[in-house]
């Protein structure tokens, strides 16, 4: 089965926290500190695999989470650095950004790794705080924190010649006929479920066709598994269209060509104006020269740009002279619209991600402040020194916590209380 699209989480490491520790030696009864820093976390790595051609490994696997960073230790020891985390995923697959749909990165321009999420630094050991005032520093710098997002892989195959039309129209025998694919054929009346790829070998050269399956009418609403499928042949350079010219089951071949131009249009503006190939296939099956002639006549007039070939896959009929045509089309479109551009950048997103704090009024001159970076902070501060008091204010005041006080009337003289500690507010 083709696994061609994964939900996932993934998470970076968390930096290991920085030490506190003081040197405990004989003969030494007031050693200075040495407490060491923590390691680094391990970054979230994707790594295209050209030996991979589904996301099978993400079915039922959902969460990764790199290795976080060792804490710091005594005598000035330093973390371990936690182990990256490498994803392999398949040449061609799209890195999605959850919430908004957006890429994050194509996995098809280059085969160099791609570092989406960065682990988290090591705190800093107490032996970087010490100072000619404050000689035994009692608090040390937490690791950095690790960043989570939850991503979306998408496999769009890459296929030079994206073969679309209605089930039933002979798409599998013409693949199979043409490449070295073997589909499976049978006259279904539902659209087969996985793509199929063929490679067209040609003397000097050739190309790859994917039968596409699930262009149906309805395919870009939804129907079909449209959505699943439509989206196989956004990297296709040319699209060919095969047609029942014969009319085997009724249909009308023109009009399953307006059909499926109006889906590709209505899903994507990008697919319409592609290079497109009409195949009249089942040619063979047309007995009378007047009506072969009026079936061509109808196609031709659909749009003059669109050059028709009458074929028959079963035959083989007129299938050489169509396979050196869309070489030549797959040459001349070289690799214009073949990667996607990043739309999401995720350092950007995390330098902009502020976290939460609520700043109220309790009661009269009395104001609480609270939120998680705040609580961290607090954590390894020494408020009694005026060194860490000072670190501690700039950073209320950068995190615009000072400015939220001041537009909810505080007043000088009142108190803010922050997690069991009360202050006295006074301005600068």
């Amino acid at each position: 089965m083709l696994v061609d699209y994964a939900r996932i989480t993934i998470k970076s490491g968390k930096g290991g926290d920085g030490h506190v520790s003081f040197r405990r030696e004989k003969y030494v009864p007031d050693g200075g500190p040495n407490g060491g820093d923590g390691g680094r976390g391990g970054n979230v790595v994707f790594v295209a695999d050209r030996n991979m051609n589904t996301l099978v490994d993400y079915r039922h696997k959902r969460k990764f989470a790199a290795q976080p960073g060792e804490e710091g230790g005594k005598n000035n020891k330093h973390g371990a650095n936690g182990e990256d985390l490498i994803l392999k995923v398949p040449q061609g697959t799209l890195i999605r950004d959850y919430q908004t749909g957006k890429v994050i990165h194509d996995m098809s321009d280059s085969e160099e790794p791609f570092v989406i999420l960065t682990g988290g630094r090591g705190g800093k050991g107490n032996q970087h705080y010490a100072t000619p005032t404050m000689q035994a520093p009692k608090y040390a710098q937490p690791g950095g924190e690790a960043r989570e997002l939850e991503v979306i892989l998408e496999i769009k195959s890459i296929a030079d010649v994206g073969l679309v039309g209605f089930p039933n129209v002979g798409k599998s025998t013409f693949l199979s006929r043409v490449t070295n694919a073997k589909p499976k054929i049978a006259n279904y009346h539902f659209t087969t479920l996985d793509p199929n790829l063929g490679v067209v070998d040609l003397e000097e050269d050739g190309f790859v066709i994917a039968d596409i399956p699930g262009l149906i009418e309805g395919a870009s609403d939804g129907a079909g598994l449209g959505h699943e499928f439509l989206k196989h042949i956004e990297r296709c350079k040319v699209l060919l269209h095969l047609v029942d010219a014969a009319g085997t089951e009724g249909r009308d071949p023109v009009e399953d060509i307006r059909t499926i131009n109006g889906e590709l249009s209505k899903y994507n503006d990008i697919l319409s104006k592609k290079k497109q190939v009409i195949a009249a296939n089942k040619m063979d099956l047309i007995f009378e020269e007047e009506e072969r002639e009026q079936i061509l006549k109808r196609l031709s007039e659909i749009d003059p740009e669109i050059r028709v070939f009458p074929i028959s896959a079963a035959t083989g009929e007129g299938t050489r002279d169509l396979l050196y045509y869309l070489k030549d089309l797959v040459k001349a479109a070289g690799d214009e619209d073949s990667v996607f551009e990043s739309e999401f950048d995720v350092k950007d997103y995390y330098s902009k991600v502020i976290e939460p704090f609520t700043v109220e009024k309790v009661e009269d001159g009395v104001y609480s402040v609270e939120g998680p970076r705040i609580e961290r902070m607090l954590g390894y501060t020494n408020l009694e020194s005026e060194k860490g008091f000072l670190f501690f204010q700039n950073f209320m005041r950068e995190q615009g916590i000072l400015e939220e006080l001041k537009s909810i009337g505080i007043s000088e003289g009142d108190t803010v209380r922050i997690y069991g500690h009360e202050f006295d507010y006074y301005e600068d």
